[in-house]
């Protein structure tokens, strides 16, 4: 086997393990991204019901959504590449 081989073999090595290595990335802002929905979206939406008219829980509920979002862009921007 020689040098030219050997090099080849280390370079696919290379690539594979970084085509790993943003696969993993991705999928762990996607699961990020719907922790922030689970946590914040849904679970904010539940006090609305008690109380439609503070501010400070449809804030928290569209925070959460815009951040659910952003996150999901990322994501797909990250695996895309």
């Amino acid at each position: 086997m020689g040098t030219f081989s050997k090099q080849q073999k280390f370079r696919e090595e290379l690539r594979y393990k970084e085509k790993v290595r943003i696969e993993n990335l991705g999928k762990f802002v996607y699961d990020l991204a719907k922790l922030i929905f689970a946590a914040i979206v849904l679970g904010g939406i539940l006090p609305l019901y008690s109380d439609v008219s503070n501010m400070e829980n449809w804030m928290k509920v569209l925070s959460g959504f815009c951040f659910t979002i952003a996150l999901s862009k990322y994501a797909n921007y990250i695996l895309k590449r």
